[in-house]
């Protein structure tokens, strides 16, 4: 960043929010559209999220100002980054942007801190926060919270489906008979709608935050997917990358939630029958949902390999979508039956 931009940051800053002395330290890693960057300030550190200076879509702040939407309306009642400011005045940073509180904490994929104890319990009670605050979000009132029009609810699942169907359609580099079977299959099962709850997107332990010092969750991250929409899709995407109990060997994205896999952690369905204990909700069509999170992901992320294919880009995250797409489909079609 400029000094110029540093300069204009740090006054809007103290004009808009009494924040004074911002100054950028360092840019955090672990995004792919998005650049995160790490501020001090006379109030303690932030950090402020922005589209990159050369996105190419005018749209590209949109999910970092859904975001900002969510984490203002969050805001006590939920553990996330504190909300600071959002700003779309181009004449500061020349794009907009979020601020938002440091969260204290650290990330977990593979293995537990060194703070932690190495055990099923800790992993476990890893598991038990994801739920809890899982359904602390989704029992929110979030029309009385200044999210009324965030989302539709109403053929929430229907509008997935068909859209992403109809993008891979028009947009594919390879056969996938079982994407259009188990389309047919999610449109024709199709439970009622669910009122709506706001639901994060893109929830599991790789998007958020644990405490440092000890077992237990710090802060939801990454809001940029949320909506109004149906809960129990949320659950099933927690619940999918959880345990030792795959169906496709290896398994489409093995490492998300890799310290979960391990014999003797929580069972899928205890994890479930947690959140459904404390939400009401009922689990009837678990199977439906879990086929409808594996089908969903495979069909979303299947651009990046159409995009790999046609040399637009070559990482080793597109080239593995190869095989993580058709083990995805697997594993959905195998919940289709009940089998997870």
């Amino acid at each position: 960043m400029s000094p110029e931009r540093e300069a204009a940051l740090r006054d809007w800053l103290a004009a808009e929010t009494g924040v004074s002395g911002a100054r950028v330290t360092g840019e955090l890693g672990g995004g792919n559209a998005n650049v995160t960057l790490r501020l001090a300030s006379d109030d303690g550190p932030l950090v402020l999220r922005t589209p990159p200076e050369n996105a190419v879509s005018a749209k590209a702040h949109r999910g970092i100002e859904r975001e900002g939407r969510v984490l203002r309306a969050l805001s006590g009642r939920a553990r996330g980054p504190g909300f600071v400011a959002w700003c779309e005045d181009p004449a500061i940073l020349g794009r907009p942007f979020l601020v938002v509180r440091h969260v204290d904490g650290v990330s977990i994929t593979d293995t537990l801190p060194a703070a932690y104890p190495d055990s099923i319990e800790t992993v476990n009670r890893l598991g038990e926060d994801l739920v809890d605050e899982l359904a602390l979000v989704h029992k929110l009132p979030w029309a009385s919270l200044g999210l009324d029009g965030f989302g539709r609810p109403e053929g929430f699942l229907e509008r997935q489906v068909t859209r992403w169907r109809e993008v891979r359609r028009g947009d594919q580099v390879r056969e996938l008979p079982e994407l259009e079977a188990l389309a047919d299959w999610l449109l024709a099962e199709k439970p009622a709608d669910h009122p709506g709850a706001l639901t994060h997107g893109d929830y599991h332990l790789d998007n958020t935050l644990s405490l440092p010092d000890r077992p237990g969750l710090a802060a939801i991250i990454d809001w940029e997917l949320a909506t109004i929409g149906d809960p129990l899709s949320d659950l099933a995407l927690l619940l999918m990358f959880w345990g030792d109990q795959r169906r496709a060997d290896p398994p489409g994205f093995p490492q998300i939630q890799q310290v979960s896999r391990r014999p003797g952690v929580h069972s899928r369905r205890a994890l479930a029958e947690r959140w459904s204990g404390q939400t009401g909700i009922g689990l009837e069509r678990l199977d439906y949902y879990l086929c409808f999170a594996f089908w969903r992901l495979a069909a979303i992320v299947e651009g990046a390999y159409v995009l790999f294919r046609r040399g637009k880009v070559d990482t080793a995250y597109a080239r593995g979508i190869e095989r993580d797409v058709p083990a995805l489909l697997a594993e959905a079609a195998a919940a289709a039956k009940g089998d997870w």
